[in-house]
């Protein structure tokens, strides 16, 4: 996530410059070929056209926008839960007893974010999970088709071990398992927002759309703007292909871009709250790279 109050020239200009050149070019040879032919192409009604355009761009941009959003607040909750999760664990059951599984707790929560993470960013699980897990289960709960809720569910057993071992009661067990339920749904929204993409009319219709409106747009405005349309003409198709990508950067809020949620900031978050939970050390928190917070 961008984190700049201004984002960088470079950045920007390293995203659009190659449409932006085309576009440049083509509305260069259109300013010429109108001055060298003998007739003239007839006015387009552009004014319709482009508001007919920016509303379908505005409507597909907020449906975009609320992906985004909603992948922030379901990671919001899950912060929150894996935060429920280590007080209730360290508050329930007893030391020194239960203090090696107390531990084994709160830590596979922490490998269960980062492996969350990765799988939603398509990405490998590594040594940021695996070392918050015991040796013998390592190979376990990571071998299922899906890891993260592999996790998930031995932590459950692991509360039901303690249930059985009268280090908590039932009604105890009851409330961990709520937060396990609530850790669960934030992780079956955050996959139904990756795996569901917006439908094809939002993906397909606007990108074509825009595409022939930039093309048609130096046609229209060459009669009016004369040797200052490539000017004009790129301008204003600029600002419809920056509506098309922020479009496009939004959709996906697990994408691992620049444009996507802080996932990583967030499971440090996560880490250290949950550590300094057990007293043991926790690292700081992630800093911005380059303006960006991963």
């Amino acid at each position: 996530m961008i984190v700049d109050p201004v984002p960088s020239f470079r950045r920007i200009a390293s995203e659009v410059w190659k449409p932006l050149t085309a576009l440049f070019v083509w509305d260069c040879a259109v300013t010429i070929t109108y001055y060298l032919l003998p007739f003239k192409a007839p006015s387009l009604p552009l004014t319709i056209f482009g508001s007919a355009l920016a509303l379908f761009l505005g409507f597909r941009s907020n449906s975009a926008y609320q992906r985004w959003w909603e992948g922030r607040t379901l990671w919001g909750a899950m912060i929150n839960a894996s935060r429920s999760l280590s007080r209730a664990t360290r508050n329930f059951l007893p030391d020194p007893d239960a203090r090696d599984l107390k531990r084994e707790i709160v830590k596979r929560q922490i490998a269960y974010v980062n492996a969350l993470r990765c799988q939603l960013r398509r990405r490998p699980i590594g040594e940021d999970v695996t070392r918050f897990l015991l040796e013998e289960d390592k190979g376990k709960a990571l071998a299922r088709t899906n890891p993260a809720n592999g996790l998930l569910d031995s932590t459950g057993r692991r509360i039901d071990i303690a249930r059985q071992k009268g280090w908590i009661d039932t009604i105890q067990q009851a409330q961990m398992e709520a937060v396990l339920v609530d850790i669960a749904n934030a992780q079956g929204g955050m996959e139904r927002l990756k795996n569901t993409p917006l439908p094809v009319q939002y993906r397909y219709l606007p990108t074509i759309f825009t595409h022939v409106f930039c093309v048609a747009l130096p046609i229209g405005l060459v009669e009016s703007l004369g040797f200052a349309t490539p000017l004009g003409s790129t301008v204003a198709g600029l600002m419809f292909m920056a509506v098309l990508r922020i479009g496009d950067d939004l959709t996906d809020p697990f994408a691992n871009t620049v444009h996507d949620n802080p996932l990583t900031a967030m499971c440090r978050t996560i880490e250290i709250d949950l550590l300094q939970s057990i007293g043991d050390p926790a690292p700081e928190p992630l800093a911005p790279v380059n303006g960006v917070l991963w």
